[in-house]
């Protein structure tokens, strides 16, 4: 295979992955808009944690959220949970990598509020602990995940939501995952802003 035709099957696997997640994930992206949507008009906030690339993601939907996304509106209030380094150092340090997200969900998140828990193998241990957390604080759980959901399954609730794409490739779910996260920024602005009559 040459450089051009490996090139060429990245878009046409990416184009394969889209199309799955449009099948199969139109109804929990609804369901999770609509979550969002209920905790920011109920004056609760969005917490989102992940590593690495999901790391990043979660950071750029709460940026999404307090700066804006499309279109001028009001602040939303969301905190990304991995971006203090100071507290994960310190919680790292003191009692362990697995619980960086699950002490400041534990000591930010209140009943209503939503966590946005990402991860692309469904399998983060620090991510699990903080869904935990969070349904020990009354939260909601939008769960983004891939390969099938791994471990992440064994914790989520009735009322939480997962978005799992459906591919077992970590770049192709990463792709997917900063797309459902857009989409899910468009339909609270949609909401908020006054689209749907």
């Amino acid at each position: 295979m040459d450089l051009k035709n490996r090139i060429s099957q990245h878009f046409e696997d990416s184009a394969e992955a889209l199309a799955l997640s449009t099948k199969t994930l139109q109804e929990p992206l609804s369901k999770a808009t609509l979550a969002l949507l209920q905790a920011i008009e109920q004056g609760n906030k969005i917490l989102a944690c992940g590593n690495g690339g999901s790391a990043a993601d979660a950071q750029h939907f709460i940026a999404e959220l307090v700066g804006r996304f499309e279109r001028d509106r009001i602040p939303l209030a969301g905190i990304a949970l991995n971006t203090d380094t100071s507290i994960l150092t310190a919680v790292g340090n003191d009692y362990g990598f697995d619980q960086i997200f699950e002490r400041q969900v534990q000591a930010l998140g209140m009943p209503g509020d939503v966590l946005v828990a990402i991860t692309t193998s469904g399998n983060s241990p620090n991510v699990i602990k903080a869904i935990e957390a969070a349904h020990a604080r009354g939260m909601t759980v939008i769960a983004l995940s891939g390969k099938k959901g791994g471990a992440m399954n064994e914790v989520l609730i009735a009322n939480d939501i997962h978005l799992c794409v459906p591919h077992d490739r970590t770049m192709r779910i990463q792709e997917i995952h900063i797309l459902l996260l857009h989409i899910l920024c468009d339909g609270i602005d949609a909401f908020l802003l006054g689209d749907f009559s």
